[in-house]
Parts: structure tokens; sequence; C-alpha cells
């Protein structure tokens, strides 16, 4: 019997120290990642719908409420899911981080704790 093995991507933002301590932490268990560097390389509205999807929550979830880019132009705006989710493709800035997923489950790596209900 062969066993699929699940691959484990860390959406990534080497300025933020969550996100590096995330790193550090699947690092110290042995496991091999790949990290994608989404402010980069930008996550397509698919892209997002996906991530949504195992993180199990809502696009606005995801939303880093503390960016000043989401004070100036979204903290008073209510947006349909396919909104917000546009919102997210065009300012991946305001994508919540670090992002880890593994299988098919997903969670935010902040606190660095969460990281643990992956395995």
């Amino acid at each position: 019997m062969k066993t699929k093995t699940k691959k484990l991507i860390i959406y990534h933002n080497p300025s933020c120290s969550k996100s590096r301590e995330a790193c550090s932490l699947v690092k110290t268990k042995g496991l091999e990642f790949a990290t994608v560097k989404y402010l980069e390389d930008p996550l397509g509205e698919e892209e997002i719908r996906d991530l949504l999807k195992k993180l199990g929550l809502k696009a606005e979830e995801l939303v880093r409420k503390k960016e000043a880019l989401y004070k100036e132009k979204y903290a008073e705006k209510v947006l349909s899911e396919k909104q917000w989710v546009s919102v997210l493709a065009r300012h991946p800035v305001l994508i919540e981080r670090p992002v880890i997923v593994y299988g098919n489950k997903a969670v935010i790596g902040r606190p660095t704790k969460n990281i643990e209900k992956l395995f």
C-alpha cells in the first residue's frame, strides 16, 4: 500500500517575526516544507478560496485588520465574501500570516502553537 506524502507549505513573509518563527518551528521538527512568499508572488482568487476552505474561515477572517491599508480603505466597509476574496488577491499585505498548510488542513500560525494542530 502506497501512502501519499502530505506537503507542508508556509505562506511566508520573511520580514514578519511570526512567519520566521513558524519556519523555525517546522525546521526543528525535522519536517520538509515549501515557502510561498505571497507578497512577491500573490495568490489568485481561486487559490485564496482554496486556502480559506482548508482554514475553515470566511475571507474577512483572514484579513489583517491592524494594517494601515485596511484602516484606510476597508474598516468601515461591509463586503461580500466574493469582494473580500478579490481584495485579498489585489492586496496580499492584508492576508494574515503565516498560514501553514498540511494536506487538506491549514492554520494561521499566530500564535505558533496553532501549528501543532496540523500534526
